[in-house]
């Protein structure tokens, strides 16, 4: 077995682009495996813009026994010399687990990470809704949260993450919104709240794509508040820098993968933006994303991101109708948006556990 770092071609289809549309094909592969259907399989076209963006490192590796791909991990991690935290990931292929490989992967995405002088890994493991227990028969979050989610114990993800040093730091939710039939009654639900906000002195602006450049720079300030003031269970979260250059260059990153954005934000009289909501639009899947959604602390308790997420699913059925499903992620302890997507209609459809391994300042890191 080899493990190579996979490089990033400048375009696909060509032959130096092998290397990375074979691990693209090994990603969707295991979504697929996990979740029953592609809904999150991102095409490598989406990969690629998202490897050549700016502001996030991002670096990946593949293990290979002579032609065939046996796994891929990766490390990524904000440029900001100040943020101390890396995301790695590692996938290994069918057929291929418990020979190592994802032991010897993961050490290697770790080790670029700690050469970039990142302390605090993170990763991720998925569990959908089938595959979870009964309440009280698997492994809670730790106890700085206050949901009650659980994942299964003897998961292969939590046995791997035991072994190699990782505890669990939060569970997120996973859901999902059918929206056929709704549009009406989203409709009739947008038009109360939006009464209720005017009343308040807020307004919305929706937008697709690019954010109207007379408000990009509230936006991106806005933005900030999203890695500072979201719960964070027992995780080391690095405070993200926003600014025009920032969301301009997200912006471009996700539209060069084929993404559509659909964007709402509540704007207050002094035209700072109050909150906002995202939704992504990925190439060739009949489904939606539902990205950050945040309201800022000094304007809470007007209904805002009820607002916000009933104009931008109208806004949805209107530009993409036959986008039916919509997926969201939250925090399990974030009980004031989940009641909020519980009553628009969102369904547990799973749970995510993000794992974390703190590296003290004091260790070296060769």
């Amino acid at each position: 077995m080899e493990i190579r770092q996979i490089p990033v071609p400048e375009r696909l289809g060509v032959p130096a682009a092998r290397d990375f549309e074979r691990a693209a094909l090994l990603l969707a592969s295991v979504e697929h495996e996990t979740w029953g259907d592609d809904d999150f399989a991102l095409s490598a076209a989406e990969l690629l813009a998202a490897a050549r963006g700016t502001h996030l490192r991002r670096v990946a590796f593949g293990a290979w026994e002579g032609d065939e791909l046996l796994g891929r991990s990766s490390a990524v991690w904000d440029e900001d010399p100040e943020a101390e935290s890396a995301e790695v990931h590692v996938v290994v292929a069918a057929g291929q687990r418990r020979r190592g490989i994802g032991r010897a992967l993961l050490a290697v995405a770790e080790r670029a990470a700690l050469d970039a002088g990142k302390r605090a890994l993170d990763s991720f493991s998925d569990h959908p809704e089938a595959s979870l227990g009964e309440r009280g028969t698997g492994l809670p979050a730790p106890a700085e949260t206050a949901g009650d989610a659980e994942i299964p114990a003897d998961s292969p993800a939590a046995g791997f993450a035991a072994a190699t040093g990782y505890e669990l730091g939060q569970i997120e939710r996973v859901s999902l919104l059918d929206t056929r039939g709704r549009a009406d009654g989203l409709r009739a639900q947008l038009v109360e709240a939006e009464a209720s906000a005017t009343a308040a002195g807020y307004r919305v602006i929706g937008w697709r794509d690019a954010a109207p450049d007379a408000l990009v720079d509230a936006y991106a300030a806005a933005r900030e508040h999203m890695s500072r003031d979201i719960p964070a269970g027992a995780l080391q979260i690095d405070a993200e820098r926003w600014d025009r250059a920032r969301v301009r260059a997200w912006e471009a990153e996700l539209l060069t993968g084929g993404t559509t954005l659909l964007s709402c934000a509540v704007v207050d009289a002094g035209g700072d933006v109050a909150g906002y909501t995202v939704l992504e639009l990925p190439p060739g899947r009949p489904v939606a994303y539902q990205d950050d959604t945040i309201v800022l602390r000094a304007h809470r308790g007007h209904r805002l991101g009820l607002l916000l997420k009933l104009a931008n699913l109208v806004a949805l059925h209107e530009a993409a109708p036959e986008r039916t499903r919509v997926h969201t992620w939250n925090a399990d302890e974030n009980a004031h948006m989940l009641r909020i997507n519980l009553g628009l209609g969102f369904r547990r459809s799973g749970l995510s556990a993000v794992w974390e391994r703190r590296v003290p300042a004091a260790v070296p890191l060769s």
